[in-house]
């Protein structure tokens, strides 16, 4: 069921099968920020993840000496949520464990997912609550996918993203099966701006680590549109598109990351994993701004 947040400049709609983030729209010029989700390039416009980010080896691992099977970025993306919280300017939705998240994850936990609308900026906050009597080991992080171009004069390459400080940017290169090799690719070196390029993601996703920023700005040299994604406390950052001439680009925050090619499989020792002992909270907030 599709629910609706609205205010005098935007109307944000988000979908309850994923708690999915599936409009963001500048009412004055009937503008869709977000991704349309077109089937024939890529079917979603702004998965969350959990409990794990990215693909696991032969995507299984193991805990407790038994061994589970998850798809990559988890089950959450196609569970149904409940909305527990529904006012006019915020909607806050709830995954509990079932038996069918106990099936591919041994832990009994809740997440909650919040979107919060004030004026030109929508908040997206993450609760993961352990209700479990043992520690809890878990990844989560966000997939919005945003509209490039914006407008129909406009050009893929007339966009960029422009970080808050300098960054010399090295991605980290994953292999066909989402893991990562432990090889690097410089791309840009002590600049705050990245130049969105099809290219790119011929190699998949850009993968970021230990960024200094904690905002960035995706915007064009010829448009008037600014989205300013503010990500502090994700200390991992993807960026990406399907490859080819896909006419999107997806930021993403994450707290995880895809497991290596030497992972040892066990979940505790899974890079980015996220330790939490019973009845703890752990939260994490990013945001869009339009300007």
């Amino acid at each position: 069921m599709l629910y609706f947040l609205e205010n005098n400049s935007f109307r944000v709609g988000i979908e309850s099968l994923g708690a999915e983030l599936q409009h963001f729209i500048k009412k004055d010029e009937e503008l869709e920020l977000i991704w349309t989700a077109n089937p024939a390039v890529w079917a979603s416009h702004a998965p969350n993840l959990f409990p794990i980010v990215g693909e696991l080896p032969n995507q299984q691992y193991t805990y407790d000496e038994q061994t589970y099977t998850m798809e990559r970025h988890g089950f959450a993306r196609k569970k149904e949520f409940e909305l527990i919280e529904e006012h006019h300017h915020k909607l806050v939705f709830q995954l509990e464990y079932d038996e069918e998240t106990l099936a591919q994850y041994p832990f009994k936990f809740r997440l909650l997912v919040a979107y919060k609308l004030m004026d030109n900026r929508l908040e997206v906050t993450y609760q993961v609550l352990n209700e479990d009597t043992k520690t809890m080991w878990f990844s989560v992080g966000g997939h919005p996918g945003f509209n490039v171009p914006l407008y129909p004069n406009e050009q893929y390459s007339d966009y960029f993203l422009e970080f808050d400080q300098d960054e010399t940017l090295r991605r980290h290169l994953i292999d066909e099966n989402g893991l990562q090799t432990g090889e690097t690719e410089l791309i840009a070196e002590q600049s705050p701006v990245l130049p969105l390029k099809h290219e790119y993601f011929d190699k998949d996703a850009i993968i970021l680590k230990n960024l200094n920023s904690e905002r960035l700005v995706l915007a064009s040299h010829t448009g008037p549109r600014r989205i300013v994604f503010e990500f502090e406390g994700f200390p991992y950052m993807g960026i990406w598109a399907k490859p080819g001439p896909s006419p999107y680009v997806c930021i993403e925050p994450w707290c995880g990351i895809a497991s290596t090619t030497s992972d040892s499989g066990e979940l505790q020792e899974k890079e980015g994993i996220n330790e939490l002992r019973p009845k703890q909270v752990f939260e994490r907030t990013y945001s869009i701004t339009v300007w």
